[in-house]
């Protein structure tokens, strides 16, 4: 268990870099391909650098903000306090914001950048959905995902995600329009460059690099959460049967979004489950495992 936690933070690291590295690239080429040379790729550059800051310091609150989530009430929720507060005795650890998020389907997320400075949010119907253990394992789960340094490199893709599919979209745009003012200008050579053709390709699968990154974020994570919140818990048939529960309610999460649907505790958004024709090309992009694989593993511990 140790030696996994030690990996996910290992590849964590990785994985910050590589969102980094994928958010200045996109930079540089949109800066190129739009036709504002070295004035509009130092830009890129800045910009990058900024979201990169906004990410690490404020990913947690915009990921709350995005989700409408609000400060949980203590005396209306006092079940859930005292589960989280039970579960970070437990556990060792400081006691998280504690979040609440108006929305039928039954989900919850962990966010933030260390267990000093993390949040958990739930929704109002998996609070009415569960009963008292299984709202526990699903507490536990979101903990573990503090507990294993899950939250950073989760949080900063909520900001770093957003960040590429608006620059990729601006860039397009923008390129469009210079494109043919330059045409008007008698430059007709940018179209023949091999550098503005690699940034144009580079621009046109941005999201889908994004959107890779981010599925390859979570599903690994998701497992190692279950495990870590059955050792926290001491029982593991409690966020089985809340799984179960998650499996068999087919509400769709209003409150997420492409950006944040890696963070919750099961894949939130529509075409879940989906074995039509286009069912193999969505899982590619799924940013959880199948809750079938999730209970058959936990049903063997």
């Amino acid at each position: 268990m140790f030696e996994l936690i030690r990996s996910n933070k290992r590849r964590s690291v990785a994985l910050v870099g590589g969102f980094a590295l994928v958010a200045v690239l996109i930079g540089l080429a949109a800066g190129y391909v739009a036709g504002f040379g070295p004035w509009g790729m130092a830009i890129a550059l800045v910009f990058a650098g900024v979201m990169a800051f906004v990410s690490y310091w404020k990913a947690d609150k915009i990921a709350l903000a995005v989700s409408r989530a609000h400060p949980a009430d203590p005396e209306q929720y006092r079940r859930l306090y005292n589960l989280v507060e039970g579960l970070c005795i437990a556990g060792g650890l400081p006691q998280p914001g504690i979040y609440v998020v108006d929305d039928p389907a039954p989900n919850a997320f962990a966010t933030g950048r260390n267990p000093q400075h993390a949040a958990i949010a739930v929704t109002t119907g998996l609070l009415e959905k569960l009963n008292r253990v299984e709202l526990e394992g699903v507490i536990a789960h979101e903990l573990s995902h503090i507990k294993n340094y899950d939250i950073l490199v989760s949080t900063l893709a909520v900001t770093l995600v957003g960040a590429v599919a608006v620059v990729t979209d601006i860039a397009i745009r923008m390129m469009w329009w210079n494109g043919g003012r330059d045409r008007r200008e008698g430059d007709h050579d940018n179209g023949g460059n091999p550098l503005a053709i690699v940034g144009f390709v580079l621009l046109i699968f941005a999201p889908i690099i994004a959107k890779a990154m981010q599925a390859a974020i979570s599903r690994k994570r998701e497992t190692l959460a279950d495990i870590s919140a059955c050792q926290l818990t001491r029982y593991p048939p409690g966020l089985i049967s809340a799984l179960e529960k998650l499996k068999a309610d087919t509400t769709v999460t209003h409150a997420a979004s492409t950006a944040t649907a890696h963070l919750w505790i099961e894949q939130p958004m529509s075409g879940v489950g989906d074995h039509g024709r286009l069912g193999s090309i969505h899982r590619l992009f799924d940013t959880h495992p199948p809750l079938d694989e999730r209970i058959a593993l936990l049903k063997e511990l």
